[in-house]
């Protein structure tokens, strides 16, 4: 029998505000555990929570974003159940009263496919505290609980089931994180786990419109790990329905080293958590002017400026993809092209140079980037005109990564500019023609390579300073008359 796979994604982002959802406390990642607390967050009784307004701003922008209709009310509630690393034994969440909800995202597949995934809802909870295990989950001895991320505000946002296979559910994923990154809302660090993801996954025979038993999978931390991990999960659940085994509806745990998945519990319902209202907050409304307002802001996503780049710019596909990859990469781009506007070269140089140094995903080592668009459209400057050739700019944009110079100083400095002296290139060319008869020979035999690699010979005599357009034309009209 046929089976169709049916696939949906919860993601957990963590949002970039300065202090926690309902307390003071900061936010920032690797301080030393539980120095980031206080009352509130620790669940001391007597403490009230104070909802945190920027972190609803970040929810509706996000909603906004991904088109979702944001409700004019919206209620927190508690969500309870036990684990050591939530202080209050219960989860400040939203639950029937979601901020956002019916909202989709555009997901550009390979082969030039676009699908629209249908997003369910978004809300705004707390996140919970993290267990370090002394050794590993199976064998430590002790678990030490660290509650410096307990009360951070995080965004839950559920997709419908219409994702169709693991490659389209890490589409997805990379899709999804590319607009938080655009909008400020999260770093994106999968990591970290200020960006977390769990996968419900159901398997229904071919052209069946009944759903198969969701299967949900935890410990996905990067786009890698969700295919590899539905990819496994398709497979088992696959093979189970040909032996004519009944598959459980139960949580499962990733195993990134051994490739596989493995029972973690049964699978819990809505009911299994109590929730009810939260009795400390009051009903959140917002204020249709202030979403408006919200929504005025938003910045050119990066879907919208990957079709940009290709309609505008000349760009082909695969460069604008590459260059839309985060927000701070897109803007270098951008940036370099007004100064140096030949869009497809800096395109070159973008991705063949300094994506070799500097990931396209890390927001701010490429807003950091020792070379900035004006000094990399600077060095473009003196390769366009003539002063340096391409292979010498190579030399002279690593020794820029180094020093942080503008490009004209290196050059300068080092006695790097390209040599354009007709007779000094002239007696470059009779030397290489005079010690390589070989050569000679052959391009008389109608081996045009090997006027190549006599240009070669005086690329290299010259210390790659000689300009290779008129070598090339020194060394023709050479062998030619010769």
């Amino acid at each position: 029998m046929r089976y169709e796979v049916v696939i949906g994604l919860e993601v957990h982002a963590q949002l970039t505000t300065r202090t926690k959802m309902f307390c003071g406390c900061p936010t920032s990642f690797g301080a030393a555990p539980n120095t980031q607390t206080c009352p509130v967050c620790q669940g001391m009784p007597g403490t009230l929570p104070v909802l945190n307004r920027r972190a609803v701003e970040y929810g509706t922008r996000t909603a906004l974003a991904f088109e979702c209709r944001i409700n004019p009310g919206c209620r927190f509630a508690r969500k309870h159940y036990y684990y050591p690393d939530m202080p209050k034994n219960f989860q400040i969440s939203q639950y029937e009263e979601p901020l956002a909800e019916d909202g989709a995202l555009d997901v550009d597949l390979l082969g030039g496919e676009t699908r629209r995934i249908g997003i369910q809802r978004l809300h705004l909870e707390e996140d919970v505290g993290k267990l370090v295990h002394e050794g590993t989950l199976e064998t430590a001895q002790a678990s030490l609980v660290d509650y410096n991320r307990a009360g951070v505000p995080l965004m839950e946002t559920v997709s419908r089931p219409e994702i169709r296979s693991p490659e389209e559910a890490a589409a997805y994923l990379r899709a999804f994180r590319a607009v938080l990154v655009y909008l400020g809302v999260n770093d994106g660090n999968m990591e970290e786990g200020s960006l977390r993801c769990d996968a419900n996954i159901s398997l229904k025979p071919a052209g069946a419109r009944e759903l198969g038993t969701k299967v949900e999978i935890k410990n996905l931390n990067s786009f890698r790990n969700v295919q590899r991990a539905l990819e496994f999960e398709v497979k088992r659940q696959t093979d189970a329905l040909a032996r004519g085994e009944r598959i459980v509806q139960e949580t499962r745990l990733w195993d990134a080293d051994g490739g596989s998945t493995r029972s973690m519990r049964s699978k819990e319902y809505a009911h299994d958590y109590r929730y009810f209202p939260e009795p400390d907050l009051v009903p959140l409304k917002l204020e249709r002017a202030w979403v408006e307002e919200i929504r005025a802001a938003l910045p050119e996503l990066p879907r919208a400026r990957r079709q940009r780049f290709v309609s505008e710019l000349g760009l082909p596909p695969y460069d604008a993809g590459v260059l839309t990859q985060s927000r701070a990469l897109a803007e270098y781009y951008e940036s370099a092209v007004r100064e140096f506007p030949q869009p497809k070269l800096v395109s070159n140089w973008v991705m063949s140079e300094l994506l070799r140094e500097l990931p396209a995903d890390d927001e701010r080592a490429i807003a950091e980037a020792p070379i900035t668009p004006s000094r990399l459209a600077g060095l473009l400057r003196l390769i366009d005109d003539g002063t340096i050739s391409g292979k010498i700019a190579k030399t002279v944009f690593e020794k820029m990564l180094a020093t942080r110079e503008e490009a004209s100083a290196i050059v300068r400095r080092e006695g790097l500019t390209q040599v354009a002296d007709a007779a000094a290139l002239e007696a470059l060319v009779e030397a290489a023609i005079a010690g390589n008869p070989r050569a000679v020979d052959d391009f008389r035999k109608g081996k045009t390579a090997a006027a190549k690699a006599l240009v070669g010979q005086v690329m290299k005599a010259s210390g790659g300073k000689a300009n290779p357009a008129m070598v090339s034309k020194l060394v023709e009209e050479k062998l030619t008359k010769s």
